[in-house]
């Protein structure tokens, strides 16, 4: 597979065999060897006698989790679904098959996935590594929850089945486990049926960060729940925020709500697209300022009404525009991730998004959600809220973030590793207590040196 047709930022290297690879964040960029096998048989063969290895499916990590420090594999050329059981609402594919596959076939015959991420275009494989959350977390945990079982590669070639009762270490361990453990080869997921794929949306408002937890704490027992929030205002509107509550709508519910409308609606495909070479500069306060409070006006003006909406916005609102990602230009841009405990949240939050704000550099699309308890040893979620934000790289960025990693430190709370790409080692391993039972069992499988990331090398995994 040629260079250009791999997702995230490639480039020309010195060396031919390898090429200037970065996450979606754009940053950092990286050397690799890349290698694209078709099957699994060769993706497994890929693995054999080298060090440095890991696996990179959709390149939708923001940071640098899936580039090996000496060789990538891409496991794209993994897209095959193999078999699906309409009884169990059981489906097996292969590790590079994505969300929108899934959901591109599925959703028309009336089954969805139970956990899905803010985009539809990351892989199984990536989606298990990181063991990704969506805006049911909440009630419904993670993508763990919803697979059955996977077959995972070692470094030294064997083939092994895992699953909560067959090899259950190694299959919670790979849960969150950034694809350290092993090479996903392919999964079996349990799909969700549904009477319709439309939504049924309820819009609060939220005048400040208080309003917005207390909005969301109150409404724990919706489904999806979570909160756009605008990172640039101040003092009594700090944290103000859209708080969207949703719901899958049955048949009734379309029949009322919008009779003309058909059930299981297509996959809205993306009608804008960021040129490679978009202007950073444009994305400042005062475009932003402009953006928000547009933003909060539409959105406040829908309060009170009960509205069926589209799967695919509510969903995954930033996959309308392709490679949204260049909008903060060519030095790229980090997207933290935090998750504060429950007894902690209210403070620290305020404490970072008055920081945020002061600072300037605002996301414009800062999502607040409700987490419950993890899944595997270093599942990112904990019982609390997690605040992400986008930040455009910066020369003093890096600084600002280590003053923000301390308030989560402190706060007993961690960083998102798929969205890392440049907390400490000491902010890791203070966030991190599974790191433990990770280290165990890569050990055991001789993953130690064999299968290494330039996330993991930096971060001492």
């Amino acid at each position: 597979m040629p260079a250009a047709a791999l997702p995230g930022r490639a480039t020309a290297s010195s060396n031919p065999d390898r090429i200037g690879l970065s996450g979606w964040g754009n940053y950092p960029k990286v050397s690799t060897e890349l290698l694209a096998p078709r099957t699994p048989a060769g993706a497994r063969d890929h693995l054999l006698g080298r060090s440095g290895v890991v696996a990179r499916g959709a390149g939708r990590a923001y940071g640098d989790a899936a580039i090996g420090t000496h060789t990538t594999i891409s496991t794209r050329g993994l897209n095959r679904m193999r078999s699906f059981d309409a009884a169990s609402a059981e489906l097996t594919v292969e590790a590079g098959v994505t969300i929108a596959d899934i959901l591109a076939a599925f959703e028309p015959r009336g089954f969805f996935l139970k956990v899905v991420p803010g985009t539809k275009f990351v892989t199984v494989g990536g989606a298990i590594a990181a063991d990704l959350h969506g805006k049911n977390h909440h009630r419904d945990g993670g993508f763990g929850t919803i697979v059955e079982s996977f077959r995972l590669a070692l470094p030294g070639g064997e083939i092994l089945s895992c699953s909560r009762a067959e090899n259950a270490a190694l299959f919670m361990a790979t849960l969150g486990g950034m694809g350290l453990t092993g090479m996903i080869l392919d999964a079996t997921l349990r799909l969700l049926p549904i009477e319709t794929a439309w939504l049924r949306q309820d819009t609060r408002v939220a005048g400040n960060l208080e309003a917005a937890i207390d909005q969301l704490e109150s409404s724990a027992s919706a489904t999806y729940s979570v909160a756009w929030i605008d990172c640039l205002a101040r003092g009594a509107a700090l944290g103000r925020s859209l708080v969207y509550l949703a719901e899958h709508a049955t048949r009734r519910d379309q029949e009322l709500l919008g009779p003309e409308l058909a059930p299981f609606p297509s996959p809205r495909m993306s009608r804008l697209s960021v040129p490679e070479l978009f202007p950073g500069w444009l994305l400042n306060r005062a475009s932003m300022r402009a953006f928000n409070e547009l933003y909060f006006r539409r959105g406040a003006a829908q309060q009170g009404e009960q509205r069926l909406v589209h799967w695919d916005p509510y969903f995954f609102p930033l996959d309308a525009i392709a490679d949204w990602n260049r909008i903060y230009g060519r030095r790229g841009f980090v997207q933290y991730q935090c998750v504060i405990p429950q007894a902690h949240a209210r403070r620290v939050l305020a404490d970072i998004l008055d920081r945020v704000s002061r600072r300037g550099d605002a996301s414009f699309l800062a999502v607040l959600k409700q987490l419950g308890d993890g899944g595997g040893p270093m599942s990112f979620p904990l019982r609390g809220y997690t605040l992400t934000m986008d930040l455009p790289v910066s020369d003093t960025l890096f600084a600002f973030l280590d003053e923000l990693d301390a308030l989560v430190v402190d706060a007993g709370g961690r960083l998102y590793l798929a969205k890392d790409a440049r907390q400490s080692r000491a902010t890791f391993e203070s966030g991190y207590p599974g790191l433990a039972a990770l280290r165990d069992i890569r050990q055991q499988t001789g993953a130690t040196t064999r299968l290494v990331s330039h996330l993991s090398a930096r971060l001492g995994i």
